[in-house]
């Protein structure tokens, strides 16, 4: 799994990448956690508004700081999601 963190390097997109280190620490996951600043791969993403949270190339959350519980049930529902178009 890949979860990338998109920004401008503001403290809103430093902050979501934090909240998601600790959330994917916390459920023990095996994911590679990248922070992506470059606004050409930020725009060639489809994403609208940063932060910005893609998991493995999907768009799940933007525009927003979401909690530690909110970013591991976000991750939940995707993994969830996954298993059942499997």
């Amino acid at each position: 799994m890949t979860i990338k963190v998109l920004g401008s390097g503001c403290a809103n997109c430093k902050k979501l990448h934090e909240v998601t280190e600790k959330a994917v620490h916390e459920m023990g996951l095996d994911a590679t956690l990248l922070y992506v600043t470059d606004m050409k791969e930020i725009a060639s993403s489809g994403l609208l508004r940063t932060p910005g949270l893609i998991i493995d190339n999907v768009i799940v959350s933007y525009g927003r700081v979401t909690t530690v519980e909110e970013t591991k049930a976000i991750i939940n529902n995707f993994i969830r999601l996954r298993k059942n178009k499997i």
